[in-house]
């Protein structure tokens, strides 16, 4: 019997994702929690096989929970599901230790597939991911192909664009990252000269309308 902790703040999707999961006569979901504190408080006593993790969570991001698990539970794998655009997002968390990546949309019919195949120590991705992740290999990583410009962000510098198009002040990003006012500060200029946005102003309104849009998906 394999174990599995669902970390996802939406109760309905974790409830669909345990029903589907223990479906499955070899595997049990051991936990589910709302907030990478709560996971990271909680994993040495459950030491689950695997640990399914969305991006978007309150506190600390998906993305931070990834590489805080990596570093604490090394021996437990990390399955991503998450509504955010896998082009964007599946080789951040591929890099930062997880070893898969479903969108929410397609979770129903791959959340099976991708369990079993990252429980046997083996990568989940899509097709398109997974071509992206070989020719950057071929290439000794010289080279990635950059199909949106938000790819030039560093994860730290996407989720400070996230939280700005979310509407949040600098003082609210400084609060939820556990970062001071001047480092969300120097974030969001490092943002604006990436970008080429001219003001303040541009940054927020193009960071809402990507917001929007990934909300819309």
């Amino acid at each position: 019997m394999k174990d599995i902790v669902l970390v996802d703040d939406h109760p309905l999707l974790r409830k669909g994702l345990s029903r589907t999961i223990e479906a499955e006569a070899d595997l049990n979901v051991a936990g589910q929690m709302d907030s990478a504190e709560e996971v990271l408080s909680e994993i040495e006593d459950l030491s689950p096989s695997l640990v399914i993790v969305d991006i978007s969570l309150p506190g600390m991001s998906g993305m931070e929970l990834i590489k805080h698990l990596q570093s604490r539970a090394p021996d437990v794998q990390i399955l991503v599901v998450s509504r955010h655009d896998e082009t964007l997002y599946a080789e951040r968390c591929i890099r930062a230790g997880a070893r898969g990546y479903v969108m929410k949309q397609e979770a129903g019919d791959d959340i099976v597939q991708a369990i079993r195949k990252v429980l046997n120590g083996r990568i989940f991705v899509s097709e398109e991911i997974n071509e992206r992740l070989l020719q950057s290999m071929a290439e000794g990583g010289r080279e990635r192909i950059m199909q949106s410009p938000l790819e030039v962000l560093s994860d730290r510098e996407l989720e400070v664009f996230e939280l700005t198009g979310q509407g949040l002040s600098t003082r609210d990003i400084a609060e939820r990252l556990h970062l001071s006012v001047k480092t969300v500060e120097s974030y969001r200029a490092r943002i604006k000269n990436k970008l080429n946005f001219d003001s303040a102003n541009e940054l927020m309104k193009h960071a809402v309308q990507w917001v929007e849009s990934e909300e819309s998906t």
